[in-house]
This record gives structure tokens, C-alpha cells and sequence, in this order.
């Protein structure tokens, strides 16, 4: 089992399959004891056993007026959430997203919120919301569908809407700050220090620095924000130049390849670590219950000690 175990490891890393390879060390951990379970996965706090178990940075909300439930986030085993990042509530995070240190998804208010696949969260990133209910009656204007449509209360939508929805593919830069009811369609880039707040975002846009997008506004697609930009009304958003000549046509593609292999990264050193942590308790275990220092239940101490010195 311990040879089976190394091969596993050296096979993955090789070749990079670190979604399946987190699925097999996972349903190896699951064969043992809950004692043991926690002995190995005690120290990752993003990587679980089905449902994961709440942590200090990774968490349910706490039940409000606002918010009878108390929901865990949901997270792919492909993104890696680092220990000083936080995700409370009904978050709910796609596959290879990186959350770098300090960033926040925290739905205890507006909830939920969404983080599509292949998006990364970078340092000091904030995303919170408004409450979309109240006594129990949904709030008009405060969900997005997953196709972009701000929500009335009375749609039968509402009850499946996001008071975020981050799409696929997005880049949220340092110390940028989200602010339900907001929306961000895919293989999009949001500047440093930028705020959106109340506002729609299209898809492939790109956001320059510092610059603030509210008052309910809505950006086309395929538009530029010149670094900082603060965009009110409809017109200003209307009468944005295009990304494509831009500085930053091309910005989001770089950013999102050093994340995705970051995320990568980080994940791969976690699953050595897992791997290894299995190995010295699997082997401890064979140890206890063989009686050999080898784990094996033909061999003991004295009889190798014997062969030894009758060599």
C-alpha cells in the first residue's frame, strides 16, 4: 500500500492531473479511521472529505432575520483558498480559482455569491453584499441571473439568483472591492483598487485602475474603462472606447495563467504533503499491528537483527 501510495504521488505530479489525484487520496483517507482522518487532514483546511468541516477561514454564516439558513461554502478541490483568505456563507467557488491572502468572500448578507471557474481573487479582495430578503420577502433589484438579468422580487428566478456573480474566467485584482447586487461577466479584468458597486459588467471588458462603476449602471461588452474611471450614468458606460487597442487588451489572459498555475502550485504542494502525512500513519499503523519496525508481518526486530549478523 505504502509503494502503491508513492507511485501514486510521483505519477501525479508528473503528469499534472491534480483533480484526479486529490479524488484517489481522498477515498484513501476515507478508509481510515475518523481519529486518523483528522491526524492527516487536520492542518488543510481546503481540501475535505465531502462536506468539509468548518474552519477558521473557512466557515457557515451565522442565521440572521435576514437569513434563517446557515449554508458552507461550496468549493471545487481545484481552487486553493489560502490560509489567510476567508469564505463565510454561501459562497460558492469554481474549479482552479486562486484566493490569495486576505481576500474575502463572505456571504452572510447578500447571498449567494458566485466565483466562476478559472477566475482568480487576488490580495485584499472584498466581496459582500446587500441582504436580498427581508422578514422573509425578496428584496426587487438585489439577484442577478446567471445570464446578467437584475431580478425582481416576484420573479421565479429569484429564488436561483446571485446578489454576485462572478463569471468564468475573471481577474479581480488587488484590494478590489465587489459589492452586491453586482455582476461580472466572463474573461473579464477589474483593476487595482477598484470598486463595483450596483453595476452590471459585460463580458471581456477590462477595467483600469482605481476606477469606480455604480448608480446602476451596465457596461457593454468588449469595452474599456480608462484607469480611473468613474462611470455613473449609462451614457458614460454607453460611450466607453473598446478594449481591443487598448494598453490593456491583452492583460486578462497573462493574469489569469500566473493564477491558474499558481493555483496549480500551491495545490500540488498541499497534495505532498497529504501524502506523505498518509504514508507515516498508514505505516505506523501496519507497525502497531504486525509488530515490526517495517510494518511487515514477516519480519521482526530479532529475526532481521539475525539475519544481519549472520551475514
Amino acid at each position: 500500500m505504502l509503494t502503491y501510495l508513492r507511485f501514486l504521488l510521483a505519477t501525479t505530479l508528473a503528469i499534472g492531473l491534480l483533480a484526479a489525484t486529490s479524488d484517489q487520496v481522498f477515498a484513501k483517507a476515507a478508509q481510515l479511521a475518523p481519529q486518523q482522518q483528522s491526524q492527516i487532514l487536520g492542518s488543510n483546511t481546503n481540501m475535505t472529505l465531502g462536506q468539509p468541516a468548518a474552519s477558521s477561514n473557512i466557515r457557515p454564516n451565522v442565521r440572521t432575520d435576514f437569513n434563517p439558513n446557515a449554508t458552507f461554502p461550496t468549493i471545487s478541490k481545484t481552487a486553493f483558498i489560502d490560509p489567510l483568505a476567508a469564505v463565510i456563507g454561501d459562497c460558492e467557488i469554481g474549479k482552479l480559482v486562486l484566493m490569495a491572502p486576505f481576500a474575502v468572500c463572505r456571504g452572510d448578507e447578500g447571498t449567494p455569491i458566485h466565483i466562476g471557474n478559472y477566475s482568480n481573487v487576488q490580495d485584499g479582495v472584498i466581496l459582500h453584499a446587500l441582504e436580498t430578503t427581508a422578514h422573509g420577502k425578496n428584496i426587487d433589484d438585489r439577484r442577478y441571473s446567471a445570464e446578467g438579468l437584475l431580478l425582481k422580487a416576484n420573479n421565479t428566478s429569484f429564488k436561483n439568483g446571485f446578489a454576485i456573480f462572478v463569471g468564468d474566467k475573471v481577474s479581480l485584482a488587488h484590494d478590489v472591492q465587489v459589492h452586491g447586487p453586482a455582476y461580472i461577466g466572463n474573461d473579464t479584468f477589474v483593476g487595482m483598487k477598484s470598486l463595483i458597486f450596483n453595476a452590471k459588467v459585460g463580458n471581456r471588458v477590462a477595467i483600469g485602475v482605481s476606477s469606480t462603476i455604480t448608480n446602476g449602471v451596465a457596461i457593454p461588452d468588449d469595452k474599456f474603462v480608462p484607469p480611473g474611471g468613474i462611470i455613473t450614468t449609462q451614457a458614460q458606460a454607453d460611450k466607453l472606447p473598446a478594449r481591443v487597442g487598448s494598453p490593456y487588451e491583452t492583460i486578462n489572459s497573462f493574469v489569469l495563467h500566473v493564477n491558474q498555475e499558481l493555483a496549480k502550485g500551491y495545490n500540488a504542494q498541499i497534495i505532498h504533503k497529504l501524502a506523505t502525512e498518509m504514508e507515516d500513519v498508514l505505516e505506523e499503523e501496519e507497525m502497531l499491528q504486525t509488530g515490526s519496525p517495517t510494518g511487515s508481518p514477516n519480519i521482526t526486530e530479532t529475526n532481521s537483527t539475525n539475519t544481519i549478523e549472520s551475514k
